[in-house]
């Protein structure tokens, strides 16, 4: 039986890193023409301009144009984009305080920012709430909350969410035990190009005939 462990969890965090680091790329592009300075993008920002904010937070957490990662201020600016109700930054804001990234570690307040992106349907932060209420890290464990959180963040195409909630049916925790949508539910993270996935698809298959 494929256990979920807290070595995959960790895997998968580093993953959620990556695709901080690619949403930040992104607002990079978007921000190119014209290329403003840090200072000129703080009077926006304290105009209330949310993409000066978005592009400072992602600016100062990965750094850029010569400016040194700053972990505290990118904590800020999220802070405050996530206060206007951005579920990108309430995601982000969610991740930095479950690795004390700026600010003090807290898993219960990163919990407490993943579900306000959790209910804006982000599914990066209802995976992380998976993991939360697996792991028990700010929360009590919950099964059946993370096979909730989970399938929600795979039905919007989270490939590790997917394998997850396919590893939670197989072991019947949080729900009654269904070898057949797990199954389904590897089979689809598989096909997302998922390693795991792809190397447990055969003995679950076996576990069917």
């Amino acid at each position: 039986m494929h256990t979920i462990t807290g070595s995959k969890y960790t895997i998968a965090w580093r993953a959620s890193a990556a695709a901080l680091v690619f949403v930040c790329a992104a607002g990079f592009a978007q921000a190119a023409e014209p290329r403003l300075s840090v200072e000129d993008l703080a009077v926006r920002a304290d105009a209330g301009d949310r993409d000066a904010m978005r592009t400072l937070a992602d600016t100062y957490y990965v750094g850029r144009d010569g400016i040194e990662p700053d972990y505290i201020k990118a904590a800020e600016w999220f802070r405050r984009l996530a206060r206007l109700g951005d579920r990108n930054a309430q995601t982000s804001l969610g991740l930095m305080y479950a690795r004390g990234y700026g600010v003090a570690k807290n898993m219960a307040e990163a919990h407490r920012w993943w579900n306000f992106a959790a209910v804006q349907n982000d599914p990066g932060a209802q995976y992380n709430l998976g993991l939360t209420y697996v792991q028990g890290e700010g929360v009590e464990v919950n099964f059946e909350r993370a096979v909730r959180w989970f399938r929600e963040a795979a039905r919007r195409g989270h490939v590790q969410a997917q394998f997850n909630l396919g590893l939670l049916l197989n072991e019947g925790k949080g729900i009654t035990r269904d070898p057949r949508e797990a199954y389904y539910w590897i089979k689809v993270a598989a096909l997302q190009g998922d390693e795991r996935a792809q190397q447990h698809l055969q003995s679950l298959a076996a576990g069917l005939s």
